[in-house]
């Protein structure tokens, strides 16, 4: 990192030394996961779960930002970053921090990781280490369950190179034909619809083994013989490519978004160029010159790795019967107000509650996975499509899983003769095709389906629920931090507000008027929606602290979020700190404000939390001289989150909700277990309890709380 010169209250703030490289502040992002695999103090089956973590996040920013990246260059864009970096600078930096790090992690995986497992009883073998009933038993399921999926493919003047999909794994084999004694090359696919890790059955295993078996590559290069019957196997090599997988789309141009959208998912499944290629250091020169001339690759594209290609696929192993290698189980609890008083307290509930009776109750503020996600969300919508009062519900859906209760709702919903709208982002990347699939499942059966507004995605995360009651129509509202994804809201830290106020009904109906039909609503009531007034507020608000402090008042800002990438909020904050105001920043991933430089953000903390739930919530807390004002909602200060998506951030105004959400900002930054402390040179430190300091994990302190409110003592 640039070392940091003494700065003064009157520098110029659009400096490139005040800022970090986007690419390379997800890089140490990334590192931060790695090392929960490196901490002897997370159990075993999750360190293998964060080194497989480690490896999928890095498939997607080969496949997206890295590849975004090659095409700036091939197009000779010189356009500069905040930081002063040019797009192939940048290419050369990823290279530079990246490679390092994936050593790191192979070597960590093969010479500590391996024989841990092993201590364990989970035996992850090499062929050389198998016994001989183990080889026969391989060669046999070889032949029965392998052989009849492979498709060897010749590559000489006759067989061009072939096409190879994105993140495949594939075998370079070089073979000999003993009648001319000419070397040929070849390469088989290894296939991703085959179980990666073979296991052995349970006669062939060790008596202490859990788990015994090998990985399903080597079990096809040892018979290697039936794919090229009367060649001499020469030898092999492992290999593995990602491809560039973004998708580009004209929007104005196209007709129907659906469709378009399915024609750029079937270029996706072909793929784009090839931006990396993974291979053994063993790996001769001439098939590597090879690869890469025909992929068009250069040396700054190649990532030599020992040992096991492709450590994504450790994901197998993770739920092996090893509880005691695995994090404490936790189950989501029911927030009081939502558990019958019909029901035991002390016993998982029965009958489930009105959610409309207690949401009118008062406004209900649910913090995921800590509270349950189908308790609460899941059920305020299943009770809409099913209450004969309700009207018409509205939503709008970013990503949900395969099985989604939410969307079961929604088509009973519709069934049952209610209005049911439901926007449905296509372009939510890498789950465009689960979209199509609702989209048309919702169509079906007469649900309004909309897909935006052009040019924009639509990541708000809200719904809409009109009900007829005995003094009028009733609008309830959910506003989200997070998807509506019951799998998800398991893995992710999020935070929902369920109401019936007049005005943020009224706020939702303007906003789903906006995304539905024609509409140029450039006001709302309370609800802050990008890319309408967001951005503005945000700012403004940032400035009220800035007049306050400059009068003499305390000055106080506190925002956690996913990413800080926005140069114009990052100048508004460096302006800030310089009056006085204290500034506390949680962000989980990409940070390019630099803290802690004199003059500029030496009134500014940055920390990051990785840990067991990936914090994912937003909250944004404003002092105002005692006038306190706290939000929740869908956007992280980026420019894409601002100005290209549709989001929507709510006041939180119920007292005792403002006096919870500031507890829990509390919590995140008193955290000494899970949080990361942001350097000025951009370096970050992990946070360690002193001598005499109680070791304090904000995520295992919100479990904690969460239990003990679901079981009041008697």
């Amino acid at each position: 990192m640039t070392e940091v010169k003494e700065s003064l209250p009157n520098a110029n703030l659009t400096d490139a030394e005040y800022y970090f490289n986007r690419e390379l502040s997800w890089l140490e992002f990334n590192h931060r996961v790695l090392h929960e695999a490196f901490d002897s103090r997370t159990p075993l089956l999750e360190r293998l779960k964060f080194l497989a973590i480690f490896s999928s996040n890095l498939d997607e920013f080969f496949m997206v930002r890295v590849a975004i990246l090659k095409e700036q260059v091939e197009a000779n864009v010189s356009k500069i970053t905040p930081d002063g970096r040019s797009p192939q600078q940048q290419l050369d930096d990823i290279c530079q921090r990246l490679r390092p790090m994936v050593v790191e992690q192979h070597r960590f995986f093969e010479n500590t990781l391996r024989s841990l497992l092993l201590g364990n009883g989970i035996h992850l073998l090499n062929y050389i280490d198998l016994n001989q009933e183990q080889r026969l038993y391989l060669q046999d399921y070889f032949e029965k369950r392998i052989f009849p999926v492979l498709t060897p493919l010749a590559i000489d003047p006759a067989h061009p190179f072939p096409h190879m999909s994105n993140l495949s794994l594939n075998l370079a084999v070089i073979v000999k034909d003993p009648q001319g004694e000419i070397e040929r090359f070849a390469r088989v696919k290894v296939p991703s619809i085959l179980p990666r890790f073979i296991a052995f059955p349970k006669e062939l295993q060790d008596q202490d083994s859990i788990w015994t078996g090998v990985p399903l590559e080597q079990a096809i290069a040892h018979n290697l013989e039936s794919l090229f019957p009367g060649m001499n196997i020469q030898e092999y090599h492992p290999f593995r490519i990602t491809r560039d997988a973004d998708i580009e789309l004209e929007e104005e141009e196209a007709d129907d978004l659906l469709l378009a959208i399915e024609q750029e998912l079937r270029k996706r499944r072909v793929g784009g160029s090839v931006v990396r290629l993974e291979l053994h250091a063993t790996m001769p020169s001439s098939i590597r010159h090879m690869l890469v001339e025909e992929m068009e690759l250069t040396d700054g594209d190649i990532y030599e790795v020992e040992g096991l290609l492709n450590l994504k696929d450790l994901f197998a192993l993770t739920g092996l019967p090893l509880p005691e290698q695995r994090d404490r189980p936790f189950t989501s609890t029911i927030p009081p107000r939502l558990r019958s008083p019909l029901d035991d307290p002390n016993l998982p509930p029965v009958t489930p509650v009105d959610m409309f009776s207690v949401i009118r109750q008062g406004d209900l503020l649910v913090h995921h996975p800590y509270e349950s996600f189908s308790a609460s969300v899941e059920q305020f919508i299943t009770q809409a499509a099913h209450d004969p009062h309700v009207l018409a519900i509205k939503m709008t859906l970013y990503r949900t899983s395969g099985d989604s209760p939410i969307v079961n709702a929604l088509i009973a919903a519709a069934e049952n003769g209610k209005q049911v709208a439901a926007l449905v982002e296509l372009k939510a990347r890498f789950d465009e095709e689960n979209n199509i699939t609702w989209a048309r499942k919702l169509e079906q059966v007469g649900v309004h389906v909309v897909y935006g507004v052009v040019g924009l995605k639509t990541h708000t995360k809200v719904v809409l629920v009109v009900r007829q009651e005995h003094d009028g129509i009733c609008r309830y509202v959910h506003i989200g931090t997070g998807n509506y994804n019951p799998k998800t809201a398991r893995l992710y830290t999020d935070f929902g507000l369920l109401s019936c106020r007049d005005d943020l009904g009224a706020d939702l109906t303007d906003l789903f008027n906006y995304l539905t039909g024609y509409s140029r609503q450039q006001s709302y009531r309370k609800v802050l929606v990008a890319p309408v007034n967001l951005r503005d507020r945000m700012t403004a608000m940032i400035r009220r602290e800035i007049d306050h402090a400059k009068k003499g008042n305390p000055g106080r800002i506190i925002a956690k979020m996913n990413s800080l990438v926005d140069a114009s909020i990052i100048r508004a904050l460096y302006e800030a700190s310089q009056v006085g105001v204290q500034i506390d920043l949680i962000v989980r991933g990409i940070c390019c404000l630099r803290p802690g430089v004199k003059g500029i953000s030496d009134n500014i903390r940055v920390l990051s939390i990785v840990g067991r739930y990936l914090e994912h919530s937003r909250i944004f807390y404003f002092h105002n001289n005692g006038q306190e004002e706290i939000y929740i909602g869908s956007a992280d200060w980026m420019p894409r989150n601002l100005d290209r998506r549709v989001e929507a951030v709510t006041p939180i105004e119920d007292p005792a909700l403002m006096e919870t959400l500031t507890d829990i900002l509390e919590v995140f930054l008193q955290d000494n277990r899970h949080a990361w402390e942001l350097q000025p040179d951009g370096t970050f430190v992990q946070r360690t309890p002193g001598p005499k300091e109680d070791i304090l994990s904000s995520q295992d302190i919100f479990m904690e709380r969460a239990i003990a409110a679901s079981h009041p003592p008697r």
